[in-house]
């Protein structure tokens, strides 16, 4: 560690967080109900080389959001990873101030990448995206208790709120498409993800939301980020299968709908997914494959800026 340098872990809960420095071990408890100017002054006045926060269902934006406008390095962190990194240094007990000494360990040592956090307008927009997603779990959650429905008043108030969902959910599609739409950046990369066949509103608003990076990064990066490259699993003379793991799941939830829709529709994944299975492939394995190409074609159009052509070779 350079001399000066101060890694930060923040530990946030609904109404307070707990801060830990190192290397100076400082920690200090802030409540967050009347606001984060208290916590952003004292973070000022330490002046961290990185500020580290867990991803806790959402708590953590506001608090990330005023950091960063507070032009200080923050990163938004896998909780599990920090527990298992926490457990590897000998950490077994668990409390926030406990948690805030670990992700300041974590930061000091693992140093992950700083993102800039997005602004108040693609922050609503992304909230919109997972509001439309929380929908559509509901529908179908209670699509399935219709089917087995016996009682014919239970029956009609489950259509009734299905129909009001399906209403939600189509009210939800037309914000998002007109906010992509208002927008000349947003609208660039729609329609330069929705040229290739397979790729619909669904799957370019998630990533336009949850995946900045793509475009940025190369096809290994991507990949991993997401959660479709496959890891290794080998000790010794065995050699174990290999397996994809980690990464974002709400993004690699859309890319495996949107894969099948191109398996179907774009000649090139079709062959793909085909040739695969003829080798012997499992059909899952065939998909992945797919998710996997089909995430490099949009990081590729992204990067280059120019839409699908059948010819080309995007890597």
């Amino acid at each position: 560690m350079t001399e000066g340098e101060r890694f930060v872990g923040i530990d946030v809960a609904s109404t307070h967080v707990d801060v830990c420095v190192r290397p100076s071990g400082e920690a200090k408890h802030f409540a967050t109900d009347d606001g984060l100017e208290e916590l952003v002054a004292y973070l000022t006045s330490q002046g961290p080389t990185l500020v580290v926060l867990e991803a806790t269902g959402g708590y953590e934006t506001p608090i990330a959001a005023a950091i960063a406008t507070a032009e200080m390095a923050v990163a938004i962190v896998n909780p599990r990873q920090v527990r298992d990194f926490a457990k590897a240094t000998g950490r077994l007990a668990k409390t926030d101030a406990i948690d805030a000494a670990a992700l300041a360990h974590f930061a000091e040592a693992i140093r992950p990448t700083a993102r800039p956090m997005p602004d108040e307008e693609s922050r609503e927009l992304s909230a919109l995206v997972t509001r439309r997603r929380q929908l559509i779990e509901m529908r179908v959650a209670e699509q399935n208790r219709l089917r087995i429905c016996a009682t014919k008043k239970l029956k009609k108030d489950l259509e009734e709120h299905i129909k009001w969902l399906q209403k939600r959910i189509k009210d939800h599609d037309t914000e998002v498409g007109q906010r992509i739409r208002q927008s000349s950046v947003w609208r660039d990369k729609d329609d330069l993800l929705q040229s290739v066949p397979g790729v619909g509103k669904t799957f370019s608003a998630t990533v336009i939301t949850s995946l900045p990076e793509l475009g940025t990064l190369d096809r290994r990066a991507i990949s991993a980020l997401v959660g479709v490259a496959p890891f290794n699993c080998d000790s010794g003379k065995m050699r174990g299968k290999r397996a994809i793991w980690g990464g974002r799941a709400d993004v690699r939830a859309v890319l495996f709908m949107a894969t099948q829709s191109a398996v179907r529709h774009n000649s090139r994944l079709s062959a793909l997914y085909k040739r695969l299975v003829a080798a012997g492939k499992p059909k899952k394995v065939a998909i992945i494959a797919c998710m996997r190409k089909l995430l490099t074609i949009a990081n590729a159009i992204l990067r280059d800026g120019s839409p699908w052509e059948p010819e080309k070779n995007l890597t």
